[in-house]
């Protein structure tokens, strides 16, 4: 019987080659039409904001490559954030990202569980590479994040010591992640015809960031609230000009009887002159 020895973590051997051109990357079918939504909705509210996109890296079901052992190991998140990524030197589109050769490692990695996940908490590395020992011990990335769509259910672990520790949210149930600033919670409601939990970003002030639908309904409320306040102020402006009109018309109504009530006084006096009396 031969004894199989491994080799212990401290001893693997991790570079950062590039992808090659030939190698093959994994194309297993999608496994249902909810994370693609989910991993579009956390891309699409950070587009308006350019420090978030500069020379960023917002990707989801993408390798990221790394080589233990000589062995090329690529593991495609449901999502992730780099910044900054180093430009390409041509112009066909990336296929792969390898951190320390391409630009730095991921701030954060996200997985979505469907009802029978795979290896989102392996820490296998003897026969196979699981993603959670890829994440955690070879791209070291910071925050690796586990999210069930079906439950809201988030995990949010943080490197430390090497090791991923699992974080309690702060006081508004929301974890923050370093780099890009923000908070990430879970969100329910309705949007590209799924009704459920999603992840959202928010600000350190509590400012949710918005989706383009939902920044194109504030504009037309916005441009709604300032075409209604235009008109309730064309209105005051009409109603203080019918206000003037009706004072005008009231003083020419007054002058006009006292001009009535001066023609009839001066008729009785002449009448009465004419009669030989003295009005006084």
């Amino acid at each position: 019987m031969n004894t199989v020895i491994h080799k212990p973590i401290s001893q693997l051997k991790i570079t950062w080659p590039l992808l090659p051109d030939d190698f093959i990357l994994p194309d297993d079918p999608l496994e249902n039409i909810e994370h693609p939504l989910i991993s579009n909705g956390l891309r699409q509210s950070v587009v308006d904001y350019p420090e978030l996109m500069q020379d960023a890296l917002i990707v989801s079901n993408f390798a990221l490559c790394a080589a233990v052992d000589d062995r090329t190991i690529c593991k495609a998140p449901d999502w992730m954030y780099v910044q900054p990524v180093q430009k390409r030197p041509h112009n066909y589109p990336r296929r792969s990202y390898t951190p320390h050769t391409e630009g730095t490692v991921p701030f954060v990695v996200m997985e979505f569980l469907s009802a029978t996940y795979g290896d989102e908490y392996s820490v296998e590395h003897t026969e196979e590479i699981g993603k959670w020992f890829f994440y955690e011990q070879v791209i070291k990335v910071p925050r690796y994040v586990i999210f069930r769509p079906h439950t809201g259910r988030i995990e949010v672990y943080a490197l430390e010591s090497d090791r991923y520790e699992n974080q309690n949210p702060h006081e508004n149930g929301r974890y923050l992640i370093p780099g890009l600033n923000l908070f990430l919670g879970v969100w329910q409601g309705t949007r590209e015809g799924r009704t459920g939990y999603w992840l959202r970003w928010w600000t350190a002030a509590g400012e949710l960031l918005l989706w383009p639908e939902e920044r194109a309904e504030n504009e037309r409320q916005r441009a709604e609230n300032e075409r209604q306040r235009a008109e309730d102020e064309r209105q005051r402006a009409e109603n203080e000009r019918q206000r003037a009109d009706r004072q005008q018309q009231d003083k020419q109504l007054a002058e006009t009887l006292l001009e009535q009530e001066r023609q009839r006084n001066q008729e009785l006096l002449a009448r009465l002159a004419a009669l030989g009396i003295d009005p006084e």
